[in-house]
């Protein structure tokens, strides 16, 4: 095979230590190969650095192996003439014979050496950050929802039965009715009479449900519940401030995705977080799609598909965008809810809503590129592609297939 890169070396990372191979020019043709290890503590990387440095190693292609391999992938990535590499893990997988760590450092040494791989998506540092802050500020989001329905549930153990009544446990009227429950008060008609708004006319549907076997250990359990939803509230808060204050210079992309359907400001943050702004490092809106796994698969043999399913993708991505489809499928007067109610009957819902989500993605990939405003095509898009001819036909056919004879007069005719 060729040699694409005459001075190159692969890693293989684990939690102490990882092994380099690298491969440099030797005597006449041949080329010459020097395997070392060394610490992943941070002095370790450095004495690394400097001897790739000193043999003027020019890319280092690495595993991407948990999160052991992003303090050296930062490290080469500041360091000026080494570019590294990080490499999905099932493009490099081992052959026969080749499992342990320095085998595997010379594998992908190899691979570096021919170009028989592609570096994988990072982003920049500033959307690195930024990346960090979404994905924390969600999963904060999901242990708010989660101590939000253990409060739930551990209130059945008391014979309360707020959440029947109340849509949400943790508004203002229920939390003051809580709120009084663990400071001691147990009379179901005082608790009742807390409700605010709307609820005022539920008093005495509340005042049964507030009807329990409350005691001490419950108040304790529930202030606890309380003060971690309350935590989470704030969290969530500071985050979303500081991805507001990251956010600033990319403004114009952000109110741009919102004008997509389906998309809000939240999830219009995180898919900047995810794909970044720079939609050059994807050729096409298609790369974006099949890089975040939401294109369907392509495997073929012999002439016959095998296989349809979707890549694993990157998963945060995938969830933002299939939330924005579930939004955008309820849509009446768009493409996006034309294009579920027409895929939802074969293909079903959850195939369905991933379907908008790929449209949303490519329209993502356009508005980041271009800098323009969404453009829907409109709820009567698929009837006017097929034209009006040709589904007046199908529609017919359909009444036909059930036993109808069907007359259709056009409107200019009868008037």
């Amino acid at each position: 095979m060729d040699v694409i890169e005459e001075r190159c070396g692969g890693a293989d990372l684990g939690k102490a230590d990882v092994k380099v191979c690298i491969r440099v020019p030797g005597t006449g043709r041949r080329a010459r190969y020097e395997i070392r290890t060394f610490s992943t503590m941070n002095d370790g990387l450095l004495e690394l650095r400097d001897w790739l440095v000193e043999n003027r190693i020019a890319r280092i292609g690495m595993e991407a192996t948990a999160s052991y391999w992003k303090p050296l992938f930062y490290l080469l990535e500041a360091t000026e003439g080494i570019e590294p590499w990080l490499l999905n893990a099932r493009h490099i997988k081992t052959v026969p014979g080749r499992k342990t760590d320095v085998k595997d450092c010379q594998w992908i040494c190899k691979l570096v050496e021919h170009g028989l791989v592609r570096p994988s998506f990072v982003p920049p540092r500033d959307i690195r950050q930024l990346r960090d802050l979404t994905r924390y500020r969600t999963e904060t989001v999901r242990d708010r929802a989660r101590d939000v329905n253990r409060l739930a549930m551990f209130l059945e153990d008391t014979g309360i039965k707020l959440s029947s009544v109340v849509t949400d446990i943790t508004g203002r009227s229920a939390r003051a009715m809580l709120d009084a429950l663990v400071a001691g008060e147990r009379d179901p008609q005082v608790l009742a009479s807390l409700a605010l708004g709307s609820l005022q006319s539920k008093v005495p549907l509340l005042t049964r449900a507030l009807t329990g076997d409350f005691n001490e250990h419950h108040a304790f359990m529930v202030a606890s519940m309380l003060r971690a939803i309350d935590e989470a509230d704030n969290r969530i808060s500071c985050l979303s401030e500081e991805i507001n204050r990251q956010l600033q210079p990319l403004r114009q992309q952000v109110d741009l995705l919102i004008t997509i359907p389906g998309i809000s400001l939240t999830l219009a943050q995180v898919l900047i977080a995810e794909i970044g702004v720079d939609m050059s490092r994807f050729a096409t809106a298609g790369h974006l799609a099949s890089w975040a796994g939401v294109c369907p698969g392509n495997k073929e043999s012999a002439g016959k598909r095998l296989s349809g399913r979707t890549r694993h993708g990157d998963t945060w991505l995938k969830t933002a965008l299939f939330i924005a489809g579930a939004s955008a499928a309820h849509s009446k007067t768009t493409y996006l809810g034309a294009q579920f109610r027409r895929l939802v009957p074969h293909r079903g819902a959850k195939r369905a809503t991933l379907a908008v989500g790929h449209s949303i993605l490519v329209a993502a990939w356009h508005i980041l590129h271009d800098l323009v405003p969404y453009r829907d095509l409109g709820p009567d898009h698929f009837t006017n592609r097929l034209g009006k001819e040709r589904q007046t036909r199908r529609l017919i056919a359909q009444l036909a297939a059930l036993g109808m004879d069907v007359t259709i007069t056009s409107r200019e005719q009868t008037a």
